[in-house]
């Protein structure tokens, strides 16, 4: 479970084997054996005792702003796996190779659009037409990206401008199903200017805390990327990685405003934008929380979609080093 700290002022600290957290609502205490993350949203106080409890238990405490994005986290400082991976790594980021892996996380990323829209399409009778278009646009995207062929570094702006081509399709298109309240002009981040990109950006940022952390577990560089360029303390392959899961987010947003769970009191306005309140941050934790919980079949198996970004970063790992065994 993910042990989720999101009131200003909450205490966390360790009471024998279980974290104990005090807030002005009520205190609880939870086993660590049952926590697989800690995530605090706000200012809260921390026992260096809970942090190591957490670290001593593979628990990653992760501190999100307000708009969702990590700005930090406490992990424990051994390595994933072999250096022999992040070598890799930088090898195959200079090659064709290193271009077919960026390509395979975009199309899944494509495809994940795809797939929704055409799920959006059954119960909209009224707007299939529209839904059609734009699945058949972004279908037509995923063929061009598909052809690309050379390597990252001559072949990096094509596939970003193919793949923000895609994403005004298909942000549009979720703008268009949107009730009229809650429509949008297309993404926008820190602050975001509508409620349904704070929900959206704060989506993110939780799935960017479970990449990094599969990252990390499966002995991948966060740093060394392939598609984003390595600028400095930017966790580019995070963000590369990303792109295959970001569909838990918007699915996760796109029901919570169809089934009308949204509410205007869930958002606080700051300048040119809106942030999540503290029942806006709870709406969406716990709404993402059971997509994520949700099984999908996955290489012949069912497991729970967080779990699939785990085992995604160890495929990619393993991929690395069995290239390497083949050559040698």
């Amino acid at each position: 479970m993910q042990l989720v700290i999101n009131t200003y002022g909450s205490y966390l600290r360790k009471n024998g084997e279980c974290f104990l957290v005090k807030n002005e609502d009520k205190v609880f205490e939870v086993s660590a054996k049952k926590v697989d993350s800690i995530m605090i949203t706000t200012s809260a106080y921390l026992s260096t005792d809970a942090l190591k409890m957490a670290t001593e238990n593979n628990i990653d405490v992760i501190f999100l702003d307000e708009f969702g994005d990590p700005y930090g986290r406490v992990w424990h400082s051994k390595l994933g796996s072999t250096v022999l991976i992040r070598r890799k790594q930088l090898e195959i980021s200079a090659v064709a190779e290193g271009l077919e892996l960026a390509k395979e996380w975009v199309v899944r990323k494509l495809d994940n659009q795809i797939d929704f829209i055409d799920r959006l399409k059954r119960p909209r009778e009224d707007k299939q037409e529209r839904l059609e278009e734009a699945s058949q646009g972004i279908r037509g995207v995923r063929e061009r990206l598909v052809s690309i062929t050379g390597t990252i570094e001559d072949r990096r702006g094509t596939i970003m401008a193919l793949e923000g081509a895609a994403g005004k399709i298909y942000f549009d298109t979720l703008s268009y199903i949107m009730p009229e309240r809650f429509k949008f002009d297309g993404r926008s981040r820190n602050p975001a200017k509508d409620e349904f990109n704070a929900l959206l950006n704060y989506g993110y940022g939780v799935l960017y805390s479970l990449v990094e952390k599969a990252c990390i577990i499966a002995g991948l560089d966060p740093y060394v990327g392939f598609l984003h360029t390595d600028n400095y303390n930017k966790k580019s392959l995070v963000f590369d990685l990303i792109e295959m899961f970001r569909i838990s987010a918007e699915e996760t947003v796109v029901y919570l405003f169809s089934g009308r769970k949204v509410k205007v009191e869930y958002f606080d306005e700051v300048k040119n934008g809106y942030t999540l309140n503290k029942d806006g941050k709870a709406l969406l934790i716990e709404a993402l929380n059971k997509t994520l919980d949700n099984t999908v079949r996955y290489k012949g198996r069912n497991i729970q979609k967080r779990n699939m970004i785990q085992f995604e970063c160890h495929r990619i790992a393993n991929k690395l080093i069995q290239k390497t065994d083949d050559r040698n």
